[in-house]
């Protein structure tokens, strides 16, 4: 017979669990998935059925034949939801042994070599979605043209929006800026000549409702996500004032990762700070690091990595922010 564990009132009964939440983010993320179907076809469903499945089986057998857990994690959701993240930050047209290289990064580095969910220091689909980047440059820079896919492997490609801001702001010549879609066009969906870069990047309206679920559901708070657009409006804008080889703010925030990393990835629980002060800092320098990277790194796209860094910082932040016990006394 079990003990009975009676604590201390007050008593707080809530309806929040890993599951609810983990599903909860699954759903907002249906938008994104519907979209990305609709502009790659059978490229989209490839990645992301083979990036979820391939996410489930790795931790499953960790789970099992390594770690020798009695109780297996795959039905809390959170393998899923890795999957569909890792796939949402990949090309359409990339072949599947890579996709599956990157599941096994993501769920074996990434989670599980922390001891699995709830450990893990870096956000797992970024981890490997930055190796898939460093390993496979040439695979994963390759993009195909949003609405004007052949074959699945056969795919025509073309230069992502934030590329040619890279390439405008490398020669000084603001009139690059002009081969780039309009800001109503990027929100909505891309499907004209450019390359439409990852899955889940293709159109912000679509994240945008995953947010607005997200926080009807209070399954986030706004604090990390407007932090981060914010901040990149912001010093986008400024950017913009002081010289035209700088692309608008608008068309910034709407281009490339910004939206799906500040809205589905920068807010996981694990790797983001406790509090709201907390969050807004870390909001901030992610913002920061952002802007800091697309103009004046060596790739077009910096939200990954910003992330990440951030994720290093996450125990800090937390320790910084750390509320004062009850009952201290606070010295004057």
């Amino acid at each position: 017979m079990g003990k009975l564990i009676v604590s201390l009132s007050p008593h707080a009964h809530g309806t929040d669990s890993v599951e609810r939440n983990m599903y909860g983010v699954i759903i907002a993320l249906i938008p994104a998935l519907l979209v990305s179907f609709w502009f790659f076809g059978i490229g989209s469903a490839i990645v992301c059925a083979t990036s979820v499945v391939a996410c489930v089986v790795f931790e499953w057998a960790i789970t099992k034949f390594i770690l020798k857990r009695e109780q297996n994690t795959v039905t809390d959701g959170s393998a899923i939801l890795t999957g569909l993240l890792l796939g949402f930050n990949l090309p359409s047209n990339l072949p599947i042994w890579i996709i599956i290289i990157g599941a096994l990064v993501a769920i074996g580095i990434g989670k599980m070599t922390f001891g699995g969910l709830g450990a893990n220091l870096f956000n797992p689909a970024l981890v490997g979605r930055c190796f898939l980047l460093v390993s496979f440059p040439a695979q994963m820079t390759s993009w195909p043209v949003a609405g004007q896919l052949g074959a699945y492997t056969d795919a025509t490609t073309g230069a992502t929006p934030l590329s040619v801001m890279k390439d405008a702001i490398k020669s000084g010549d603001a009139s690059l800026l002009n081969q780039l879609p309009d800001s109503v066009s990027l929100l909505l969906g891309n499907a004209g000549t450019s390359g439409a870069g990852c899955l889940g990047e293709v159109c912000a309206l679509a994240l945008l409702a995953g947010l607005a679920f997200m926080l009807w559901k209070k399954i986030i708070t706004w604090h990390i996500p407007v932090s981060i657009i914010g901040t990149v409006f912001v010093l986008s804008g400024l950017l913009h004032m002081c010289d035209a080889v700088y692309a608008d703010p608008f068309t910034v925030i709407f281009s490339g990762g910004l939206m799906l990393g500040a809205i589905f990835m920068a807010t996981d629980y694990v790797t983001s700070p406790m509090n709201n002060r907390g969050q807004l800092i870390y909001g901030v320098s992610i913002g920061l690091l952002t802007v800091v990277i697309r103009n004046w790194g060596a790739y077009p796209e910096g939200m990954s990595f910003a992330i990440l860094i951030m994720n290093a910082f996450t125990p800090l932040i937390n320790t910084y922010v750390k509320p004062k016990r009850f009952g201290e006394v606070v010295k004057k």
